[in-house]
């Protein structure tokens, strides 16, 4: 047996001395071995590293004992759903499994269907699906739990935020600054959150009789180099904005960086609010005003909720909303009621 090869039954047999039957009985943990030979046989896989096949184990007892995690890309609020999913998993038995798309998603239509179809069955018991874009009602067999969902109608089991309150919270801010040209970032309209949070901005300003200027309105898509090059189509506008609204904090901190790079400063020239609460919000200069959404709890639930659905004692509530909140640094001040027009 070549050091570098994988460790089969059969290697696990041959070293202990007894047969593949006699192994694959001790590794399922089936009667009729004998002490003296039980011992000797889980010797020798520790001595060797055997570890027994997910598909192998799967085929045999239609288990496996792991929750997959699919994600578009890994990027900051995936990392972060990541860390609470990896609280939750721990004392279950299960183990975590990440599947990222490596962020190709915009030329992947259906990503999650394909990579699920992948791992469901074989190697995972069930999947969480991180910001999915489609609906996954054909997904057949494999219980499903999806974070932060697309905006089509489900009845797949989901976990979110607060979006419209914490986007009325972030646009209430601004205004209460004394902002009223204040431009937007929205997210992918494909996401029912990105959608939410675009209503709520618009009806925080309604509610504040500040009228709707579509010119303030870009598309963010929460990805940085879209953010940079819409803020700086906003902020060399001849009419441009006081402050921005970023539909989630990689956007924002993409605009104090377009900023930065057109001679402005955050937030003497231009106040500037994200959403997601995600690490890096706290460690941009200055530090960014931001909605807190609770990611790491939403993958704790997430965890949780799939785990009840495997065993058969689902949840009462399917489809869970946690509070939103505003947390408020240095990215945002009130606005100099005597500049002209409003306007730094």
């Amino acid at each position: 047996m070549q050091p570098s090869s994988r460790v089969t039954i059969r290697d696990v047999a041959a070293r202990a001395g007894v047969s593949v039957a006699t192994v694959s009985k001790v590794i399922n943990d089936r009667y009729g071995v004998a002490a003296a030979t039980l011992a000797k046989v889980r010797a020798v896989i520790d001595e060797l590293g055997y570890e027994a096949s997910l598909v192998a184990q799967s085929l045999r007892n239609h288990k496996t004992n792991v929750i997959g995690i699919l994600v578009a890309d890994l990027e900051p609020f995936s990392t972060e759903l990541l860390k609470g999913a990896a609280d939750a998993i721990r004392g279950t038995g299960y183990e975590l499994v990440v599947y990222s798309a490596g962020g190709r998603t915009g030329d992947l239509s259906g990503w999650e269907k394909r990579y699920l179809s992948r791992l469901s069955g074989t190697l995972v018991d069930g999947a969480v699906l991180v910001t999915p874009v489609a609906s996954l009602e054909a997904v057949p067999g494999t219980p499903v739990v999806a974070v932060d969902p697309h905006t089509g109608p489900s009845t797949v089991p989901t976990i979110d935020s607060d979006n419209l309150r914490g986007a009325q919270l972030a646009t209430r801010h601004l205004l209460d600054l004394g902002h009223r040209r204040i431009g937007f970032l929205a997210g992918r309209p494909d996401l029912e959150s990105a959608e939410l949070r675009k209503t709520g901005y618009l009806r925080a300003l309604t509610a504040a009789g500040v009228p709707i200027d579509e010119d303030l309105i870009r598309l963010g898509a929460y990805d940085p180099e879209i953010s940079a090059r819409s803020a700086r189509e906003l902020l060399t506008s001849e009419n441009r904005p006081t402050a921005v609204f970023a539909a989630n904090d990689i956007s924002a901190i993409a605009t104090v960086g377009a900023a930065a790079d057109l001679g402005f400063s955050v937030p003497d020239d231009l106040s500037v609010v994200g959403f997601d609460n995600v690490p890096e919000s706290a460690l941009c200069t200055p530090p960014l005003t931001t909605v807190d959404q609770p990611i790491r709890e939403m993958g704790h639930r997430a965890i949780t909720l799939l785990i009840s659905l495997i065993s058969g004692e689902p949840e009462e509530r399917t489809h869970i909303t946690l509070s939103t909140g505003l947390v408020v640094r240095r990215s945002t001040r009130a606005l100099d009621t005597q500049t002209k027009d409003g306007r730094p």
